[in-house]
This record gives structure tokens, sequence and C-alpha cells, in this order.
């Protein structure tokens, strides 16, 4: 039995053998053939390849490794009608409203396509001002995800030159040049000619100086130290000298040892790695520079604004990902390292951003995610400046996002004798068929002094660059001094952008167009930038009373602004100690001796406060030398 037993069971033993072994030899060829019916199956089609686009593919087909995509989803919220159903009047709710609707529908659409991503060890960065995951992968990935129904296109991520580098070697409107070591007298500093030309000096004297206002800055990050600068800065605590940069500062690039080494190895510490030009550091200073502590003068258009700031370039190269990462992080700051969908406070948003940048479409950029992150923060009441481009002075070169958007104001750079630059990209629009006017209008952008530093690390305010890069951040500074002259304003930015370019001076061009000279035209848009006559159409029927001091130096003055016709007006001056008042002038004609004058104010008047300053007598010493 024990016999038999056994043959029993080594027989069923080689009958289990052969059948696993043939179980498994078919299990094989299945699989095989399923794989291979699979990957027939699943093979792209025409409507599948279509998603990728035609410069990521020719990326994906060339790179030796993985790159860097954007997977833009299908379902895309419309801001305009998710403010329009908030119905909120308050700004900031509106801005609160438009981040929690913008992020839940993110996190809900894109939740099955993580999990996929999670699941095939895919590491990605999710976006929600565009609904859209940044990702590194190969042709096989964005083939794969080309294959997913709630997918709608798969574009580049390009690292692109964001501006010009200013370079000694290369035409003089692209030259920097540092023009001291150390900054000049106060006996002989004068004011950069932009701020000049574009009147925010006599915006100045109605009392206006930016105040209440809150201006962003996306660019080569900014010297947060900066003499001329840290007053100035949302995280400065002039009592305690300390810096809170959380929720002010965001770094895009976060910090690499090898690629930052300008940089502190910290990312939530403000840098600016531009070690040639300071490009960052300029562009802020002529928004709210002031450098009177450095014995030097005002920089800035709207010195009295406040500024926070964010990374968008590593060495002067950004993509599409890091400008949107900036945005989100100015709808709604979040601490670097935090959660953009989660951590964000939309109530500590800015009132304006300056971008003098640009990111090239022949160079991979995806013009409609872009167009469709500045649509996102105009409706959300934030005011988005560009610069042009420097690829003038040919026809339709203003090609480049974000300039090329409607939804920005668009500057073009002239120089101190009014003429438009000749590097100034002109309009009109032909890259996407729109044929629409730009630039908007023109400010100061040739031989712009400002912020920076020198090559041996020290803080100067006679940096002087050229570029639309130097015109835009006078527009933005222009807007500051409006939503401080008139709060009412602040968050309607079409109202505004029509009030700089109705007060702008018009410059009549037949360039760029056929016919006789016109204005607005594609070469200086409206006009340049005059933010005094915009002031002045901002106060409606009131009257502007600008008052100044000369030498800026020689004394106090107040008194003066923005009052209804007929309102009896009393302005003062002070005389600084060794000066003396001499008397108040308008347009060179004495109109009072007294030092407080007082007036029915029934038109806009610009009064001079003179001062006649110490008079130097040389002192003989006894040995009858000069001393």
């Amino acid at each position: 039995m024990a016999l038999n037993s056994q043959s029993s069971m080594n027989t069923k033993r080689a009958i289990a053998a052969v059948s696993w072994f043939w179980g498994a030899f078919l299990f094989a060829v299945l699989l095989i053939t399923s794989s291979t019916a699979l990957a027939q199956t699943v093979e792209p089609t025409a409507s599948d390849q279509s998603k990728i686009a035609p410069a990521l593919a020719d990326a994906l087909r060339t790179s030796p490794g993985d790159i860097s995509f954007l997977v833009i989803l299908s379902e895309q919220m419309n801001p305009q009608q998710v403010v329009a159903a908030a119905g909120a009047e308050d700004i900031v709710a509106k801005r609160a409203a438009l981040y929690a609707a913008l992020t839940e529908h993110a996190r809900r659409t894109q939740a099955p396509l993580r999990a996929w991503l999670d699941a095939q060890g895919v590491s990605y960065t999710a976006h929600y001002l565009v609904n859209m995951l940044e990702v590194r992968g190969d042709l096989a990935l964005a083939q794969q995800l080309a294959r997913r129904p709630e997918i709608g296109r798969l574009v580049h991520n390009p690292l692109v030159r964001g501006f010009e580098v200013f370079d000694a070697s290369r035409p003089s409107w692209l030259r920097q040049e540092a023009l001291s070591a150390s900054p000049a007298s106060a006996a002989s500093a004068t004011l950069p000619w932009g701020l000049i030309d574009a009147n925010a000096d006599d915006v100045w004297a109605l009392g206006v100086r930016g105040q209440g206002i809150v201006v962003a800055g996306q660019d080569t990050g900014v010297a947060w130290d900066h003499p001329a600068l840290q007053r100035a800065y949302r995280g400065w605590n002039p009592t305690t000298m300390t810096g809170t940069h959380a929720y002010n500062w965001f770094d895009a690039w976060g910090r690499d040892p090898n690629l930052d080494r300008g940089c502190p190895v910290d990312p939530q510490i403000p840098c600016d790695d531009d070690l040639r030009s300071s490009h960052g550091t300029h562009t802020l200073g002529t928004i709210v520079g002031d450098a009177t502590g450095m014995g030097d003068t005002v920089i800035g258009m709207a010195p009295d604004a406040v500024w926070m700031a964010c990374r968008n370039m590593r060495n002067g190269f950004g993509t599409p990902a890091s400008y949107t990462a900036c945005f989100e992080f100015f709808l709604a700051p979040y601490p670097q390292g935090g959660d953009p969908m989660t951590d964000g406070r939309p109530e500590l948003a800015p009132h304006i951003i300056n971008n003098s940048w640009g990111c090239p479409p022949q160079e991979g950029c995806d013009a409609d995610s872009l167009r469709q992150v500045v649509e996102t923060m105009r409706a959300a009441g934030i005011f988005v400046v560009a610069s042009a481009g420097n690829e003038g002075p040919n026809c339709s070169t203003v090609k480049n996002p974000i300039g090329l958007h409607d939804a920005v104001t668009s500057v073009g750079a002239h120089a101190s004798n009014g003429a438009i630059a000749w590097f100034s990209s002109r309009g009109p629009v032909t890259v996407d068929g729109s044929g629409r006017l730009k630039p908007d209008l023109t400010a100061p952008g040739v031989g712009v002094r400002s912020a920076g530093r020198l090559s041996n690390g020290q803080p100067t305010v006679n940096l002087t660059l050229s570029g639309t890069s130097m015109a835009a951040p006078h527009v933005a500074g222009a807007v500051a001094l409006l939503w401080s002259l008139e709060p009412g304003l602040i968050g309607k930015v079409e109202e505004t952008e029509q009030i700089l370019l109705d007060s702008a001076v018009a410059v009549p061009s037949a360039d760029c167009l056929s016919g006789t000279p016109q204005s607005p035209n594609p070469v200086y848009g409206y006009g340049h930038l005059d933010v005094l006559k915009a002031a002045q159409l901002v106060s409606g029927e009131r009257v502007a009373i600008a008052v100044k001091a000369f030498p800026p130096e020689g004394g106090v003055l107040s008194g003066g602004g923005v009052v209804v016709p007929g309102s009896l007006v009393t302005v003062t001056a002070t005389a600084a100690p060794g000066y003396t008042f001499v008397n108040w002038t308008e347009r060179g004609v004495e109109v009072s001796t007294e030092p407080l004058y007082a007036f029915t104010a029934q038109e806009n008047r610009r009064l001079t406060a003179n001062f006649r300053p110490p008079i130097w007598l040389p002192v003989i010493s006894r040995q009858g030398g000069v001393r």
C-alpha cells in the first residue's frame, strides 16, 4: 500500500509538473500575445500625436535624455466668469474667491493624472493658474500622456534667455556702465532723467509718492539689502533691523550649490544672481528706489511704495514654468517650500507686477499658456506691466510673451530727446494674427540710472542700463502713484490703463503704417508716459496744487495736493539750516515773497519755493593760509 501510494503520488506530481509546464507555457504565450496586441492597440493615433506641440516633438526626438515639458489639461477655468460669479466688490475678496476656485479645480481634475504619474514614478510640479503639470520625461512618456482623454496638449518647457546680455562689446544701447564706485554727492546729484521726463517729481509735489501700494518684480532676483531698496522692502522691520522673507520673496529655482554660487544657500533669502548688470535690482530701483540715505537722490518713480519679488530666471535664463510659478506666488504668496495650492494667502498679493523679460515662441515658449496666466492676473485686479522687447527697429517685432498679449500694458523705450530707441520692438502684433497695436506706450529706456552692485560687490545707484527692460518699471511706478493718489482705482486695471493711454504725450509717426503720421501708432503706441497728466485725469474736476523746493535740500514744504476748486489753499516753506527762503514762483514768475502763501484754488498750479544756499566764506588761518 505504501509503495502504491507513493507511486500514485509520484504520478500526480508528474502530471502536475506537466500541467504546470504547459500552463506556464500557455501563460507566457498569452502574455506575449496580449502584450503585442496591447502595443498594437495603443499605438498613438493621429489625434493623440496632434496633442504634442511640434517644438516639443522635435525636442523629444533629438534629446539624448529626459526633458521638461508641460502637460496641459483640457478642462480650464474662465477667470473672468469666476470673479463675476463671486460677486464680491472688495478686491481682496475677489482674489480669494479666484484662488479658491482655481486651486480646487486643479486639485480635482489633476487627481487621476497625478495618481498615474505617482504609480509610474514620474516626478512633477502641479500648477493652477493654468491647469497643468510640469514633468520630465522622454518621447514614450509624452505619447502615453497624449493618449489620456483629460490631456489637452503637451508643450515644451524650454530654458530660454529672458533678457539681453548687456556687454561692452555690443552697441552702446546695450552697454552697462558703472559711472563711479561711490554715489554722487548730494550737492551734485540729480534725479535720473527718466523720473523728470515722466513728471514723477511733479506728482510727488502733490504729496503722492506711492504710499499704501505694493509693487512686485519678477526678474533675476533682487539685492534686498541694497541701501536704496531695503527701506521699502515689505519684509523689512526698521525697528528690529531684520527682514522677514516668507510671503515677501520666492525663488522659483530654489538653490543649487553649483549653479547658484552668487546666492545664499537658503532659497528663502532674496538674492540677485545677475552679477553683471544687476538686472532685477536695477528694474526695482526704478520703481521704488530712494538713495537719499546714500547721499544721492530718489531714483524710483514711487519711492514710498513697498516691494516684494520673485526670482524667475537663473543666470538670465527662465522657463514658462518658472514664470508661471512666480505669478502663482504673486496671486497668493506662500513660503518657500510650501504648497501653492493650499498655503497661499491672496490677501498678501501685490497691486502691480513689473516684468522686464520675454519668452520667445521661436525657442519653444508656449504663448497660449502665458496668455492665460496674465489674463487671470488681470481678472484678479493685478496690474501687469511688461517690456515690449529689444528686437527693433523692424516692424511687428513685438512678438514674445508676455509683451505681445492684450492683458498686459506693454512698454517701448524712448531716449532723453524723446526719440524712439532704435532697439525698441515695434508693432503691430502679427505673430498671433491679431494685428493689435503694441506697444501701448513708451517710457524712458536709454541710459537709465538706477540701483545695482559694482564688480567688487559694493552697492551703487549709478549703474546705467538701456533697454525696454528699463522702460517698463517707469510705468509700473506710475501706476503705483495713480493708485496711491486715488485708492478707488485699485484693482481697476482696464480703467487705469486707459488713463495712462489717454494722458500719454502723443508722438505721431507713419512708421509701420501706410499713410500719414498718426497717433496712436505701432512705434510709440499712444505716446510718452506722463504721470502728471494721468494724475490730473484721475483728479477729475479737482485741481492739483504741486509744490517743490529749489534746490531740493533747501527746505521743507507743506500744503498742496488735490483739492476741490474754490478751496482755500495754504502752502508753507521752512528753510533748512543755513538756507534762506527767497520766494514762491510759478513758471519763473514770482507770486509771493512770504514763506506762507495762501490763495484760492481755481486751476492746476505748479509752485516752486526758492531758497538761497549758505554763503561759503574762506577762513584765514594765522599762518595766512585758506582753510
